[in-house]
């Protein structure tokens, strides 16, 4: 996908007008420069939270998915208007008008469980052997440079990188931890992500507890979704808004990019009402090892400190990503007006 793909281009130079001249081709004396050395933090902010709009064609389907999310309410969620646009928050809002308002609360979770994050990980998710050569194979094809280190250096036991916290949240990982906060069997959730290693048998954990999930290709029709299939860009897409847009959010990874920017943007707009969930791996790495010899309430109690002991909501360390970590002076001194 192209820029004009994904975002309004018009609307990315109409809004940036005021405070940089934005061309569609970079004349020939400037394509010698640093611009990531002249670039300003709040700039970044106006482009990154303001200036950039999803296009129409992305706006109208993941308005379709916020509204079977959340089929049983006349409201909208406080994000809506800056990620599908006012006109179709207040299309939405219009056309449900006459429906009792009910209890729609929703859970997002991106669950960062590819193949190719299993591969390049080293650790072992209890497949067995098929399991293993299965990885190396991927890994022979796809990090040949990690096979040839893997080959000639020794490297930490999976057990040992699953002990420092090194190896992804498995599904049935993340259904201990979303049961042990508290998130019933009745909570709809919205589960993000390309596709997960080991299938509709690797899920069966998180779809037996939470029958209520749903992913964009179950909440949309086939001709909804046809156009997207082939632009992976766009379908991540469709998953940050369904993501962003969530009254809570929870992430198996937090080095995921996609997950650091939901984060980020729902610190941003969210005024500190849109919860996100960041697990860390290590503790909860220790507290899974115990899981069968401690009581559920130990187990709860365990996971929920882990939860809250997670890094929160923070002033943007030095030289870290403003996407990620909004919360500096120069990136959060916004106005009404600036929300426009």
């Amino acid at each position: 996908s192209q820029f004009s793909d994904i975002y309004q281009e018009d609307h990315f130079i109409n809004y940036l007008k005021p405070d940089i001249r934005i061309v569609k081709e970079l004349p020939l004396e400037l394509k010698s420069l640093n611009l990531e050395a002249i670039g300003s933090v709040r700039l970044r902010c106006r482009c990154n939270f303001h200036a950039l709009r999803f296009v129409p064609k992305i706006q109208n389907t993941a308005s379709v998915l916020l509204q079977r999310m959340r089929q049983h309410t006349s409201r909208s969620g406080p994000l809506d208007t800056y990620l599908v646009g006012p006109k179709a928050a207040e299309s939405y809002m219009k056309d449900k008008g006459n429906l009792p308002t009910k209890n729609s609360r929703y859970l997002a979770v991106h669950l960062r469980f590819e193949i190719d994050m299993a591969a390049h990980s080293l650790c072992d998710f209890g497949g067995g052997e098929e399991e293993r050569e299965e990885l190396e194979a991927y890994r022979e094809i796809h990090f040949p440079a990690l096979t040839h280190i893997k080959k000639t250096t020794k490297l930490p036991s999976p057990a040992a990188l699953r002990a420092e916290g090194q190896c992804p949240l498995t599904p049935e990982e993340a259904v201990l931890m979303l049961a042990a906060l508290g998130f019933k069997r009745r909570t709809p959730v919205y589960l993000a992500g390309a596709h997960i290693y080991g299938g509709k048998s690797r899920l069966s954990a998180l779809t037996s507890l939470y029958p209520n999930l749903v992913t964009k290709e179950s909440l949309l029709s086939t001709s909804e979704i046809t156009p997207f299939m082939n632009f992976s860009s766009q379908l991540a897409a469709l998953d940050f808004i369904g993501c962003a847009a969530a009254d809570a959010f929870a992430m198996t990874d937090s080095g995921s990019q996609l997950s650091s920017l939901v984060t980020g943007y729902r610190i941003y707009f969210g005024g500190g009402r849109m919860p996100s969930i960041r697990p860390n791996k290590r503790r909860l790495a220790s507290i899974f090892l115990k899981n069968s010899t401690i009581e559920w309430s130990e187990f709860e109690d365990r996971v929920r400190k882990a939860v809250r002991q997670s890094k929160q909501v923070h002033e943007r360390p030095v030289a870290r990503s403003v996407y990620r970590h909004p919360r500096c002076r120069e990136c959060m001194c916004t106005t009404e007006s600036d929300l426009v």
